[in-house]
């Protein structure tokens, strides 16, 4: 794969001033947009800017056809064989609450998940656990992560109508055993919703093979524009949803007294659409195609290991998750033995150029669940290279050599519940954002110490 060339795609990577070209370690969180991307979002304002279905004029009929040729693309990247079972919502977390609230639930019914899930794949249970009577049961994994099938077995045994889990974890890079888990949810009459966000954008998906009944995805990690996801289900599972919203093309027909509502996906799909969003993300998934996932997943590997033999032996460095790269190719998670999560994040910014995500990554309940109070998470993707791995190491070598080591107490002081003093005034902000991660700088900036040289370079 030629790595060079890819990165002249992404505008986002272009040098600004004396400074190195941005390290962005972050695409877990948010994929960087290619040129070819944003092509098609201006060219849908610039050409034909009209409302699909609603006209008969040129820019309506033409935005109506790419429209659902971007459906039909997102079914065929997906291993769909049918287009309508693509609904286009604003992201995963939408296309989760969907079925969430768009299910006929009845007391007492019971909904899986796993102990690590995202916010978005756990709010919206406690939610109907409230406001249904519905009953939420945790399936714990071990602490690296790894799946127990007959833990699933017993806990299905009890009778669940949903499960509910990630593909791929947000949190450390595990990939679970999806076709498993769906053979054996099926065959206890449970259906399954995954959460796909992180292993879209990094394998091949074959939905219908994996046998899934809705798969979440958020066009913002596949190189697309944000704002735009789907829920890939099959037609069966859509029949049975009831839509979040209705009103301009969710209906056949109305009367002051009643209405009916249009088959899936476009009964879930109210009001204009994010038309040029959709057409970007259709040609995301295009790119992707091109470049090939296999091609993908091997690149983000070889750059995780390379970071990781690099860092082997570092005692005060501690990787979350498996530690086997294989089982994490796209991300590398950890902690450092007396350094905040955003101060270390700070650094490496300020620093060094790299971009990373600390906090607790929207999975606050694993964290709550533990005491900590986060780790950093970098995460590999196509555009990387080894100057990228290479400075990452070089930022976190700096910084440990910068920052004294505590005594030891059997617990990172980079997670303990109670976090270093620099970083308290600023604990609310930990898990999803980043603002608050600025309210205070670190407490050592690259440079003053005997490694400072490194500070600036490429």
């Amino acid at each position: 794969m030629n790595v060079r060339a890819l990165r002249r795609e992404f505008p986002a990577l272009e040098r600004r001033g004396a400074g190195p070209a941005p390290a962005y370690l972050d695409s877990a969180c948010l994929s960087l947009v290619p040129r070819a991307v944003l092509r098609a979002v201006e060219e849908y304002y610039v050409r034909y800017p009209g409302c699909a279905g609603r006209s008969v004029h040129r820019f309506s009929e033409e935005v109506g056809r790419r429209y659902e040729e971007s459906r039909e693309e997102f079914a065929r990247f997906f291993g769909r064989r049918e287009p309508a079972g693509v609904v286009f919502l604003r992201n995963a977390t939408e296309a989760i609450n969907l079925v969430g609230q768009g299910l006929p639930w009845k007391r007492g019914e019971r909904v899986l998940i796993t102990d690590r899930e995202h916010n978005s794949n756990l709010v919206v249970w406690q939610r109907l656990v409230r406001e249904r009577g519905v009953r939420l049961e945790v399936l714990p994994l071990s602490e690296d992560g790894a799946f127990d099938g007959d833990r699933l077995e017993s806990e299905l045994a009890r009778g669940v109508r949903l499960v509910s889990v990630f593909h791929t974890s947000n949190l450390d890079g595990r990939t679970l055993p999806l076709r498993e888990i769906v053979e054996r949810a099926h065959d206890r009459g449970a259906a399954v919703l995954a959460d796909g966000c992180q292993a879209a954008p990094h394998r091949k998906v074959d939905l219908d093979r994996l046998g899934v009944d809705a798969y979440a995805v958020s066009a913002h990690k596949m190189l697309g524009p944000n704002g735009v996801g789907s829920l890939l289900a099959s037609p069966a599972f859509l029949a049975d949803l009831r839509p979040l919203v209705v009103g301009g093309e969710t209906v056949e027909w109305t009367t002051v007294t009643d209405h009916a509502l249009r088959p899936p996906p476009h009964r879930f799909e109210a009001g204009l659409q994010n038309y040029a969003g959709v057409l970007g993300a259709g040609e995301g998934l295009r790119f992707l195609e091109r470049v090939g996932l296999e091609r993908v997943e091997a690149h983000q590997l070889e750059l995780n290991r390379r970071v990781g033999r690099a860092l082997d032996g570092e005692p005060r460095l501690r990787v979350l998750g498996p530690q086997d790269a294989r089982e994490r190719p796209s991300v590398f998670a950890f902690t450092l033995d007396g350094v905040d999560p955003h101060d270390a994040a700070l650094f490496l910014d300020e620093g060094h150029g790299v971009l990373v995500r600390s906090g607790m990554h929207c999975v606050h309940s694993f964290y709550a669940a533990r005491g900590l109070a986060g780790n950093v998470r970098a995460s590999f993707y196509l555009y990387n290279d080894a100057d990228d791995a290479e400075r990452l190491v070089a930022g976190l070598r700096e910084l440990l050599d910068l920052v004294p080591a505590r005594r030891a107490s059997g617990t990172s002081a980079a997670t303990r519940a109670s976090p270093p003093r620099a970083a308290r005034g600023r604990r609310r902000g930990a898990g999803s954002g980043g603002a608050a991660a600025r309210s205070a700088p670190p407490r050592r900036r690259a440079g003053r110490g005997r490694a400072g040289s490194a500070a600036g370079s490429g």
